[in-house]
């Protein structure tokens, strides 16, 4: 491959796959190469909304771009229950997979796409974007510093936005046979991600899901949350919803200091994050307030959190062309824990919330 770039295919024309379509034009490694929908006109659509340059190519299906010996890579950014189909087919024909969240409706229909990555020698990495942030790396570092943070007690994560009517009635996020995962799948990915992020991704042990979820007509859910133990005593708990104000909270609680931001998902601005750290808190004298204020960081950043993922991804696809390397097995290590959790937490919802023992 030399210096040449990693080259992009994307099937579907989702809105999330705007934001991916601006990432791989600004990553120094990637190139977009072509857009497949299921028409013609309506990745010309695409093409033309997000003015893309004449030399992507346009094709009126998504077996198209597979088909195409000059793409490396593939991102799917459609609905969930496609997702099993098309990745697969895509990893057959040799192609690297980027794979929109949630990933698979269940860790099986996942574990066929693992295996079909994993036997064609391409990377899988699922689009949790704020995974690449910078400012992740940074938390990491204080999560694991033993002085500061010490042993992780408790976990909260909170995420969700309102959603309107028009959504409610049409989004494919609320139709069981498209992303039949509701709210779960989508912002509640990100919460249980969050958790296993704090946790180091140590599985815990069982779920048991909060009771009153809401559940639209046709058996979707629309908002719930859940509980999670581990043997050691740890405990995690989150919550997510179409019904709330936009909320992105995440908050891991140690023995020793305390660690906090309220944008986890999306920073607030693409050039830089923050969050905040306490550690060995005490009150004043008289306890008429704290001893002394958080600790607050600035994480600067070159280029939006989506950017490093496509580059991270690039460079992973360039050392498996270039250097003969193994595909990396972290990310889809990752994933699979959180299906599983994920997947414990719909079997409680299911069950009359009753405990669930997560999966291996």
């Amino acid at each position: 491959m030399g210096d040449r770039m990693v080259r992009f295919g994307i099937i579907g024309a989702a809105g999330v796959a705007r934001k991916i379509c601006r990432a791989i034009g600004l990553a120094p490694n990637a190139t977009l190469s072509a857009i497949g929908s299921r028409s013609k006109e309506k990745a010309l659509k695409f093409a033309s909304d997000n003015g893309l340059s004449r030399e992507v190519k346009i094709y009126g299906c998504y077996e198209a771009v597979l088909d195409d010996p000059a793409i490396d890579v593939v991102y799917i950014p459609l609905p969930t229950s496609l997702h099993l189909h098309w990745a697969v087919l895509a990893a057959r024909n040799k192609k690297h997979v980027l794979l929109e969240k949630p990933v698979a409706l269940n860790v099986a229909d996942l574990d066929k796409i693992l295996e079909a990555c994993e036997s064609n020698g391409v990377q899988f990495m699922d689009g949790t974007m704020w995974m690449h942030h910078p400012r992740t790396a940074k938390m990491k570092e204080f999560l694991s510093d033993q002085h500061n943070f010490g042993q992780l007690k408790s976990v909260l994560s909170v995420a969700g936005y309102k959603a309107d009517s028009n959504f409610l009635a049409n989004d494919i996020r609320i139709k069981p046979d498209l992303d039949g995962l509701g709210i779960l799948g989508d912002t509640g990915w990100y919460c249980i991600y969050s958790i296993l992020f704090a946790a180091d991704f140590e599985l815990p042990k069982r779920v048991i899901a909060f009771p009153n979820p809401i559940i639209n007509e046709s058996g979707v859910v629309l908002s719930c949350g859940s509980s999670l133990f581990w043997d050691d005593g740890k405990i995690a708990t989150f919550f997510c919803s179409f019904f709330s104000n936009l909320t992105e909270i995440m908050t891991a609680i140690g023995t020793n200091g305390i660690l906090n931001l309220t944008d986890f998902i999306i920073p607030y601005v693409e050039k830089e994050a923050c969050f905040s750290t306490d550690s060995q808190s005490t009150y004043t004298n008289l306890e008429t307030g704290w001893g002394r204020l958080p600790n607050k960081h600035i994480v600067p950043t070159d280029v939006p959190q989506e950017v490093h993922m496509v580059r991270e991804f690039s460079h992973l696809i360039k050392e498996i062309k270039e250097n003969g390397s193994k595909p990396e097995k972290k990310w889809p290590t990752i994933t699979r824990k959180i299906q599983l959790v994920l997947d414990a937490v719909k079997a409680s919802l299911d069950r009359g919330f009753e405990a669930v023992e997560v999966g291996q």
